[in-house]
């Protein structure tokens, strides 16, 4: 009989901002390897509990004019595009929302 693993994945209990980071000018083979396009800033959020990236994106997308590249609510993964100073005001107010609003632990922004 043939041996096989299991793999178990768990979410930790909690209310994080993980990572709220902006890549101001991607370099052009990012654009390619994430499948969006070219031209644009992108900011990349990851959160806890990972639901929370259907609100996360609903709070940017009404922040400023960006739109959402990526949305996961199973890995809490969200992709903002749009012009540099756009996605640095959605992502500031996406951390101030579930920071102030929603008692998540957060960190600043982040920026290259």
């Amino acid at each position: 009989m043939e041996h096989l693993q299991r793999i178990i994945q768990e979410s930790v209990d909690g209310k994080e901002v993980v990572l709220a980071h902006v890549i101001a000018s991607p370099a052009p083979d990012i654009y390619d390897r994430i499948g969006v396009p070219h031209g644009q800033s992108i900011g990349i959020l990851t959160l806890s509990p990972e639901e929370t990236s259907i609100i996360a994106a609903d709070i940017a997308a009404k922040a400023a004019p960006v739109s959402i590249g990526f949305l996961d609510r199973f890995t809490g993964a969200v992709v903002v595009l749009g012009d540099v100073q756009s996605v640095e005001t959605s992502m500031q107010e996406v951390v101030r929302v579930l920071h102030d609003g929603l008692g998540f632990r957060a960190h600043e922004v982040t920026r290259s």
